[in-house]
């Protein structure tokens, strides 16, 4: 009869023996955070996850059900997942002993195997462990009788994995009754000479701050756990940028067609890079991947906004569309220092060096020097996020530039890709002092 730790090493064992890949959808971690958690896996260890929020800390303990077995046998009726061969409770072993062979069986899904509880200050220890249930007495029995107990959130994940996220917002005399569940493995209710064995993997969540700041996890829990694994965010643009293709909202069915240019993506994902690295922003709080994944769906929802409009049939977000930027950014972004008007500070500050980066990742100012004389001989050139893209198409037709610029970022020479591309070039000049900016009502002129 195999624990639930036993399990799941074998699982682990078989699924690496055939190559088989590991927590599919968490990006950025398969060389870092996984091997962690393997080692964690394979020495049978309760596992705490420290990190800053939006570091996936939730959907990676969710993930480690699928190496439990697709299904599990366990006595028909059973609260706590009774193994047929050896049932802990007291209805498990009253069925057994007068049905043996005869007992009937249940299966349950690996889905039903997992219990997950947000820890807060009023939780208490009969939503964890159990309390006597008055409806129960009520019914007949004595306070004695362990049939009437009802069963907490751990008892019901017998045989499987339970998640405590932030812990430390744990009340301590509570985090105490979790002592003999990480060590010797049982639970005792009130009173009642209970002793419940129990085969549960424990897994937790915390912030650093609270975790080594507050210090509010009691020193004799935090010693039970086997692994401390720490998150991160994602190390690069590009690994932030494949989290937001994937995580990002889908907008078929609006009756516009939306292409987000790969750059577009890429400088979104920059912004958050950026915010990481900033002094004004507090670190300690952390710059969620929630940040990228909002602002891209508010970038794109402005450019479908836009198309609807202005009556085209594709939208393709563009620089201008950055204004939007706002309201998926405030609340997201803790400063240092708030005085009104900060966070649109900083925002900026962060778009226009995310825009920098990725003009540079694509172009070379060597490249624009015939456009920039033209520019000096008095061309100039409007933009906004009200301008049809037609007209972009217009601009572009008096600049041999476009084709090799379509070209650099691989995108169709189409009027709303166009319309995104010169925008960005522009700005790209801009912010690299070649050309000046007036901005007025919404609309921006480009001219020496």
């Amino acid at each position: 009869m195999r624990s639930v730790r036993e399990e799941l090493r074998d699982n682990l064992m078989a699924a690496l023996r055939s190559g088989q890949p590991l927590f599919e959808g968490l990006i950025g971690y398969q060389e870092t955070v996984v091997p962690q958690v393997e080692n964690a896996i394979l020495a049978g260890q309760d596992i705490i996850f420290l990190g800053e929020r939006g570091q996936a800390k939730s959907r990676l303990i969710r993930a480690l059900t699928s190496l439990l077995d697709e299904q599990l046998p366990i006595v028909a009726g059973s609260e706590v997942h009774d193994h047929p061969y050896a049932p802990i409770s007291r209805l498990g072993r009253d069925l057994v002993a007068d049905l043996g062979d005869a007992t009937p069986i249940e299966w349950v899904a690996r889905d039903r195997r997992f219990g997950e509880k947000l820890a807060t200050p009023d939780t208490s220890i009969a939503d964890l462990i159990g309390e006597v249930d008055p409806i129960r007495v009520a019914e007949g029995r004595y306070l004695a009788d362990e049939l009437t107990i009802h069963y907490g959130l751990l008892p019901r994940v017998n045989r499987g994995i339970f998640a405590i996220n932030e812990l430390p917002d744990l009340a301590e005399r509570i985090q105490v009754g979790l002592l003999n569940i990480m060590e010797e493995r049982d639970v005792q209710i009130r009173g009642f000479q209970v002793r419940l064995p129990l085969d549960v993997m424990v897994v937790a969540t915390a912030n650093p701050e609270d975790y080594t700041n507050r210090g509010r996890i009691i020193t004799p829990l935090k010693d039970r756990f086997g692994a401390q694994i720490r998150t991160h965010y994602p190390r690069s643009g590009a690994q932030e940028a494949e989290i937001i293709e994937q995580e990002g909202a889908s907008f078929e069915g609006l009756g516009v067609n939306l292409h987000v240019p790969a750059y577009m993506r890429e400088l979104v994902a920059e912004i958050s890079q950026l915010a990481r690295h900033t002094a004004q922003i507090n670190q300690r709080s952390g710059v969620s991947v929630r940040l990228s994944i909002a602002n891209f769906e508010t970038m794109c929802a402005n450019s479908i906004r836009r198309a609807i409009q202005l009556g085209e049939p594709e939208a393709v977000p563009r620089i201008s569309d950055l204004v939007a930027l706002a309201a998926s950014t405030s609340g997201k972004l803790e400063l240092e220092t708030w005085e009104e008007g900060d966070d649109q500070v900083v925002l900026q500050k962060l778009v226009r060096g995310a825009i920098g980066t990725v003009f540079r990742h694509h172009f070379s100012l060597q490249e624009f020097a015939p456009l920039l004389a033209r520019f000096e001989q008095g061309l100039s050139l409007e933009t906004g996020e009200r301008i049809p893209a037609a007209r972009y198409l217009q601009m572009a037709s008096s600049l041999p530039e476009t084709a090799r610029i379509l070209a650099d970022l691989d995108e169709p020479n189409q009027p709303a890709s166009v319309a995104a591309a010169l925008e960005l070039v522009l700005e790209g000049l801009h912010l690299a002092k070649r050309l000046n900016k007036t901005s007025v009502d919404g609309t921006a002129v480009y001219a020496s």
